[in-house]
């Protein structure tokens, strides 16, 4: 059970610092990001907005328990590192890893919140 525990914080604290330092860049280096987004065909209004939902999915994941919002936080991160992944795969500028890392550190988290 600690041994549980111990993984589950540690990747979900991993997570936070990365989705932190996601929202960061979008909120105090908005002019990079939205060349980023344009890059990718994204509209860049979304950026606020977007940046503001990973700071609520992960206020949902530390501090909601087992609720549906913490399910539809877990969700959302999915498929936010999923269409990451794809989006910077397509236009080959080599940084999915950021992605996949993310992805790794969620399923890892995910898996070891039900368990606790």
């Amino acid at each position: 059970m600690k041994r549980d525990k111990i993984i589950y914080y540690a990747a979900t604290g991993l997570l936070t610092l990365l989705m932190l330092f996601s929202a960061g860049m979008y909120f105090f280096n908005n002019a990079e990001v939205a060349k980023m987004f344009e890059g990718f065909g994204y509209p860049t209004y979304i950026i606020y907005p977007y940046g503001i939902a990973k700071i609520l999915g992960l206020v949902a994941i530390w501090f909601l328990k087992d609720s549906f919002l913490k399910e539809w936080a877990y969700a959302g991160f999915f498929f936010a590192f999923i269409l990451a992944f794809f989006a910077h795969f397509m236009i080959g500028d080599g940084e999915q890893m950021g992605a996949v890392m993310a992805m790794v550190l969620l399923v890892v988290s995910y898996i070891y919140s039900k368990k606790i």
